[in-house]
């Protein structure tokens, strides 16, 4: 009998056992932030609409990109590289490959940050045109944006951003020892951006984004939903003309400009196959 179905619950496991902790940490911290610098003043994260809907995608999504992601290089490693068999696919991706691996891991992270920045700083403005919104749009359909709504994208969005990006990064020879040094690191940034705090980092919002920077990413159009695109290093926004930070304004409204987005995730997730 095959133990696929018990290696999946095993790993699904695996994965709450850290996403748990995490979660009461960023719960934590962002609850002490929020309370001296925060953005837009009113009810408190744990009293934000829709809450209950990016929890299920809090505890969903890290799962469903860890199954996919794996399933992914190993379908990539078959077919591009001719690896086969758990023994020789473990060998295979355990410290990278080609000259990529051979390089220090701080440098390997750096690599990692750059190269999938700026890969899906071109893929988001794509999420932002023509078929790809309806996908996008659940992200943005957050009236009350929180460190919470981070994890609020639709699957498809996930496979065509970050994990695709993800794969072909480590197929390309990175070394997924690096995971230890970024995966930390763009979570708690992700959490960072989207909480609610006023801070801009002054002359350094140019260096990292910043909750103000992509908090007005998530106004409408009008305002600013069509910029500041970049989710870690706003330096692609200025160097292709989408950045936007207009001195001593925040930004108060969010939200995607289609309202007939459903609030729940089981609406959200069939929404873009309605449209």
């Amino acid at each position: 009998m095959s133990t696929l179905p018990l290696e999946v619950l095993e790993m699904i496991g695996q994965t709450m056992m850290k996403v748990v902790p995490i979660t009461v940490m960023l719960a934590v911290v962002f609850t002490v932030l929020t309370h001296f610098w925060a953005c837009n003043p009113g009810r408190p994260w744990w009293q934000k609409r829709e809450l209950i809907t990016d929890i299920c995608y809090w505890f969903f999504v890290p799962v469903f990109a860890r199954v996919l992601r794996i399933g992914l290089l190993v379908v990539g490693a078959a077919a591009i590289f001719n690896v086969h068999g758990a023994d020789e696919l473990v060998a295979f991706y355990d410290n990278g490959h080609g000259p990529l691996s051979k390089l220090p891991l701080w440098l390997q992270a750096g690599i990692f940050l750059v190269a999938s920045d700026f890969m899906l700083y071109w893929l988001h403005r794509m999420f932002h045109g023509g078929g790809w919104w309806k996908y996008h749009a659940i992200h943005h359909s957050s009236e009350d944006l929180e460190w919470i709504s981070a994890a609020r994208f639709h699957p498809v969005n996930l496979l065509v951003g970050t994990i695709s990006v993800d794969v072909i990064l480590l197929m390309a020879g990175i070394s997924p020892n690096t995971m230890l040094w970024v995966g930390p690191f763009t979570t708690f940034h992700s959490a960072f951006v989207h909480a609610n705090l006023n801070w801009t980092l002054g002359p350094f919002k140019y260096l990292i984004a910043t909750p103000v920077f992509h908090r007005w990413h998530h106004t409408g159009l009008e305002e600013g939903g069509d910029t500041n695109f970049a989710g870690t290093f706003p330096i692609w926004d200025v160097l292709f003309g989408t950045f936007r930070m207009p001195e001593n304004v925040l930004p108060e409204d969010y939200g995607a400009d289609d309202k007939a987005i459903p609030t729940e995730i089981a609406g959200q997730l069939a929404y873009p196959f309605r449209q």
